[in-house]
């Protein structure tokens, strides 16, 4: 009974730590940071950097609860 027992603590104890692990990699990540933003004929742009990738991200969004904003617009930097 006390192998028992002592073999399931075991196996939730590794999980605990595999998971505590990955929380402490997923996190590791820095956000990315925002830039500016600007505005033109009812089109917003908003400008971020991710430094962990070196890159820039531009991210657009039009008039109307209907638009929805678009991100896809990304440049690397040298």
């Amino acid at each position: 009974m006390t192998r028992v027992a002592a073999l399931i603590l075991i196996a939730v104890l590794g999980g605990y730590g595999l998971h505590a692990l990955a929380q402490i990699r997923a996190d590791a990540r820095p956000p990315v940071t925002p830039i500016g933003s600007s505005s033109s004929n009812g089109i917003s742009f908003a400008w971020f950097y991710d430094s962990a990738d070196r890159a820039v991200y531009v991210c657009r969004a039009g008039q109307g609860a209907a638009d929805a904003v678009d991100c896809r617009a990304r440049s690397t930097l040298p």
